[in-house]
């Protein structure tokens, strides 16, 4: 089955391109000019994807993106969402991925790239990820279930993006041991870091919040500055 792929950017030209190279790609592809409209198909028929402009005429992407990861439970939470930023606008870029984005592309872009940024995240919410080779995984009071793509710390049901799921998901394949940034970035993003990136920063910051704190109040995901980061478990 094809993967359907929602455009939510009031471009009609740029759409359309996009729409006639990605189909041309082996996805389904639909198209929203508007952040209204964008809720609305999604809410209606939930894409396996989302690729949202920042600058939308009814609503900002920021206000739109902000109501799709607040739905609690709703499929929409959880669909994964590829940003367009405008090029040098580092902090469009910061708060999409503080707001829950997996990911962005700066305008203008290649549409090879997306494409290739929209495999890399049809391929992880498939339950493709690169390295899983079982269903759960536990340490500590930690548990992950690869194939619903659930966390629990404790009693605790975690929400996470997508990228922040792959992340935890190869940190707790080495708990104790340091995975540098760039690992990181291939198995949650499929992609190498560019300079100056802070993708994986930014997600391993959010994936921390909401794991919380050790018993003894240590982080989780402790960091090592020039090399990357590593899990440390509850001990019993």
């Amino acid at each position: 089955m094809r993967a359907h792929v929602l455009i939510i950017d009031d471009d009609v030209a740029l759409a359309a391109m996009l729409e006639a190279f990605l189909e041309g790609e082996g996805l389904d592809v639909s198209h929203a000019a508007d952040g209204a409209g964008g809720l609305e198909r999604v809410r209606n028929t939930p894409p396996d994807a989302v690729v949202l402009d920042v600058m939308l005429p009814d609503m900002s992407g920021f206000d739109v993106l902000r109501s799709l990861r607040g739905e609690h439970g709703a499929p929409a939470a959880a669909i994964p969402v590829i940003m367009l930023t405008a090029r040098g606008e580092d902090t469009d870029r910061i708060i999409g991925l503080e707001l829950g984005a997996d990911d962005y592309l700066p305008k203008p872009f290649n549409p090879r790239e997306l494409a290739a940024r929209l495999r890399a995240v049809l391929r992880r919410t498939a339950g493709d990820a690169a390295g899983a080779t079982q269903d759960t995984a536990q340490g500590g009071d930690l548990q992950l279930d690869a194939h619903s793509r659930r966390v629990r710390v404790g009693d605790r049901l975690l929400r996470l993006t997508g990228a922040e799921f792959a992340i935890l998901e190869r940190l707790l394949a080495e708990p104790g041991e340091v995975i540098n940034r760039e690992v990181l970035s291939e198995h949650a993003l499929g992609r190498r870091l560019t300079p100056f990136d802070r993708s994986v920063d930014t997600h391993v910051s959010r994936l921390r919040s909401k794991l919380g704190p050790l018993s003894d109040g240590e982080p989780r995901i402790q960091s090592q500055r020039g090399r990357g980061y590593r899990l440390v478990l509850e001990q019993s």
